[in-house]
């Protein structure tokens, strides 16, 4: 990944301010800042180490604001078991069905597919911030903020569909973040097929289950 060219002048002008010379002196070329009034020169690394005394971190932002782009299809089919005595869940079969444009590396699309459906079934089971009375974190950790495991999750299948994208030169579509969102759906709808029971709001945890069907 390049460098943008706000950020290099934004580093260019630590550097005037590390050497006393005028920011219009100093160069950048294959990582590399130099001066074109004397022999020095500093490394990004280098530069790094020795950026707080100009002023604290550099930072750098931008956007774009895309003329077209192509549209992202996912959905999900989710089998889920529930004990009824704890409001236990657990995935037994999950399919995650998208269209991915064109996939390059089918390999890859399909790891990226399962790790964005194990991030949807923790945001619909699992996590969760808990927020003390005086406004801070409770669960400030991983070991307290429960997020899905290899333990929890079963082996997801993935069927690619492949529809062009007219909008980009090799067809592509976009897809780590479009197969994030159907789980939420797809798993409230199994607990609501299992229990009869519709959640409204997540996560659906054990205690929202047993309250549904203890007082729903």
């Amino acid at each position: 990944m390049g460098i943008s060219k706000k950020l290099i002048e934004e580093m260019k002008k630590r550097v005037s301010i590390l050497w006393e010379e005028p920011e219009k002196e100093v160069l950048f070329e294959d990582g590399e800042f130099s001066s074109n009034d004397s022999d020095r020169k500093i490394n990004i690394a280098e530069l790094a180490s020795k950026i707080n005394s100009t002023g604290g971190p550099v930072t750098s932002t931008a956007s774009v604001n895309l003329a077209t782009a192509g549209n992202g299809f996912s959905t999900g089919i989710c089998d889920i078991e529930i004990d009824p005595k704890t409001g236990k869940t657990d995935v037994v079969r999950y399919t995650a069905i998208q269209d991915v444009g064109k996939a390059i590396y089918p390999a890859y699309v399909e790891g990226q597919i399962r790790g964005g459906v194990v991030q949807g079934i923790g945001w619909a089971l699992n996590e969760e911030y808990y927020i003390k009375s005086d406004g801070s974190m409770a669960n400030t950790s991983f070991l307290d903020y429960r997020m899905p495991t290899a333990l929890d999750m079963p082996n997801i299948e993935v069927q690619l569909v492949e529809v062009n994208n007219p909008l980009h030169p090799f067809g592509v579509r976009g897809v780590g973040e479009v197969c994030i969102v159907p789980p939420l759906g797809a798993v409230a709808n199994a607990i609501k097929a299992a229990t009869g029971k519709r959640i409204y709001n997540t996560p659906m945890n054990p205690r929202k289950i047993l309250e549904v069907l203890n007082y729903g």
